[in-house]
């Protein structure tokens, strides 16, 4: 099954470095811009992409670079669907914070955070961490039936690079996730005989 994954295009606050989680953030003029020449790069590949499911994150920063993709795509904008299961983590009473503004009131907490970054939960009653996360990830490549594409966030991508490429926890939750590139997924056929998703491909383009 194949599978093109995109991160929303930039927002002010990736810019500002501010953790965004599940605030609904807007995408930027640059980001509008990545929304648009990622479209461009996918009617390359894929052309009018018949047969594939558009699926995006629920949050506006993902719907509307969804929207601008299919424009460039010469898609009707709207024909895509929404799934909650692609939003990105929480991260609970951060969001809105950068690391050194968090670093001033919670030092020991942000220390604790980048000894194992992977299974670190926030403060916060939603907070998540990149493992919570990939729980729900893999439940999502779990409910696809076909070739798909879809718009989400970074650790969503991060999810992903840790379970189909088998990546290491602390490289998957260090990696750059680019806004400005396509990643392509093939998985295998059937499942991996234990109820996991059966492993793949994952590369950028």
């Amino acid at each position: 099954m194949l599978i093109y994954v995109i991160r929303h295009g930039q927002t002010d606050w990736n810019a500002e470095g501010r953790l965004q989680g599940q605030k609904d953030i807007p995408i930027n003029a640059i980001g509008r811009g990545q929304a648009s020449r990622n479209g461009e790069t996918l009617r390359e590949l894929v052309g009018s992409a018949d047969g594939f499911d558009f699926v995006a994150s629920p949050l506006w920063r993902t719907r509307e670079t969804m929207e601008r993709i299919r424009t460039a795509m010469g898609l009707d904008p709207a024909g895509y669907r929404t799934d909650e299961l692609l939003k990105e983590l929480s991260f609970g009473d951060w969001e809105g914070f950068t690391t050194a503004e968090i670093k001033k009131t919670a030092p020991e907490r942000l220390r604790e955070r980048s000894k194992n970054k992977w299974s670190f939960i926030p403060p916060g009653e939603d907070a998540e961490s990149y493992e919570i996360l990939s729980w729900r990830i893999g439940a999502w490549l779990a409910s696809l039936k076909g070739p798909t594409i879809s718009v989400s966030h970074g650790g969503v991508l991060r999810s992903l690079f840790r379970i189909i490429g088998n990546v290491d926890e602390n490289e998957a939750a260090n990696m750059p996730i680019h806004q400005d590139r396509i990643v392509r997924i093939e998985l295998s056929d059937g499942d991996a005989g234990d109820g996991t998703v059966a492993k793949g491909s994952i590369t950028w383009i």
